[in-house]
């Protein structure tokens, strides 16, 4: 069965971000941080275009996260620009340029209709109608890989509260961010199953594996 999967780095006070995201700061006040772990990778630069980089504790892990992967479901807030409704004149198409890393169907929640964006190989689908017809779409769109649950933090509460997610890695990194976007705020206090079932320290992070049991 194609299993809903989410992956996120978090802080030890358990933010995803910090405060005052914007288009120019869109992981807020220090939230750059949770990704030093990862962004020096090998496995990560290799996906974004990039050469060279670590080989460590961290890229089997991160070699795991992207395995699999048929389509990808974020939050609008993740795919960026302005709220509201999306402007005609110069559309935001995302934070990653004509190229981006995901190369397969992204699905991105949002309350404001929007048409298909295509960029090189990735097709981005705007959903309005919620969480669950994001999720269906994403599994046929999938063909019998897996979904990511890429973020941000009210996407993947959603999706949570409602017991959907079947595996969660929180890379937790040992900074604390005050305030910002907290992962867990809205997704209740039950997590439908989801058991620790593996934890890799690594340099600069450690990765908490949860799963709940085959259904």
């Amino acid at each position: 069965m194609t299993k809903l999967r989410l992956r996120i780095s978090i802080s030890l006070d358990g933010y995803v971000a910090g405060p005052e995201q914007s288009v120019n700061e869109p992981l807020g006040v220090g939230g750059e941080r949770l990704h030093d772990w990862v962004v020096p990778l090998r496995v990560w630069r290799s996906m974004h275009g990039k050469e060279g980089g670590e080989v460590n504790a961290n890229s089997a892990v991160a070699e795991e996260s992207m395995a699999n992967i048929g389509a990808t479901i974020m939050g609008r807030n993740m795919f960026g620009g302005d709220p509201g409704p999306w402007r005609t004149e110069h559309p935001w198409n995302g934070w990653w340029g004509n190229q981006p890393p995901f190369h397969h169907p992204v699905f991105v929640l949002t309350h404001h209709a929007r048409a298909p964006l295509m960029l090189s190989d990735t097709t981005f689908t705007f959903v309005t109608s919620g969480i669950q017809a994001a999720l269906e779409q994403a599994r046929r769109a999938a063909r019998g890989k897996d979904v990511a649950l890429a973020g941000g933090a009210k996407a993947c509460a959603q999706y949570l509260a409602a017991g959907l997610v079947d595996e969660m890695e929180l890379h937790q990194v040992p900074i604390l961010l005050g305030s910002g976007a907290r992962l867990f705020d809205g997704a209740g206090n039950d997590l439908h199953g989801l058991t620790l079932t593996r934890t890799v320290a690594g340099p600069g992070v450690t990765h908490l594996k949860f799963e709940r049991p085959v259904r």
